[in-house]
């Protein structure tokens, strides 16, 4: 469906019961039951590396059915997505003390890709909302599970 070579683009995934995000003193995205994204844009990351992840997320079976197994997609229990940009998941500690961000897309290419992932996401049907790129952010949840996934190529 999508080609992937190269493929850099970072993303954290966690099952949530809640989750919200705060800029100076005020909630900007919240949700309830759902997924908290947070995304990592490197140099090289493109359009269909975006829509490829976009898709995975919103259709991974990560919630639990009525037998407690893991076999319902965000859609078929009607969730919610937090994105929030994470510039650190950009960041490489192999060498030294101080992370690395060589690898880091530029602010406005991230912007750019960020903004075109929120969109797919969009595309796919279900509720999104948002953290602020490159602001200074608190996100605040409640992991459930704790269920934790980590895409990335």
């Amino acid at each position: 469906m999508y080609n992937i070579d190269g493929w850099q683009m970072k993303i954290v995934v966690q099952r949530v019961t809640s989750a919200n995000v705060i800029v100076d003193n005020r909630i900007v995205g919240e949700i309830g039951r759902g997924i908290l994204v947070l995304l990592g844009v490197e140099k090289g990351d493109d359009e269909p590396r975006a829509d490829w992840l976009a898709e995975k997320i919103v259709n991974l079976r990560i919630f639990e059915d009525q037998a407690g197994k893991m076999n319902l997609s965000l859609g078929e229990i009607d969730g919610g997505l937090l994105v929030v940009s994470q510039f650190t998941l950009a960041g490489n500690c192999d060498k030294g003390r101080r992370p690395s961000f060589d690898s880091a897309a530029p602010p406005e290419e991230g912007k750019r890709l960020y903004d075109y992932f929120v969109e797919a996401l969009k595309r796919q049907g279900v509720s999104v909302q948002t953290g602020i790129f490159q602001a200074d952010m608190q996100v605040s949840l409640v992991n459930d599970g704790p269920v934790t996934f980590i895409l990335e190529r």
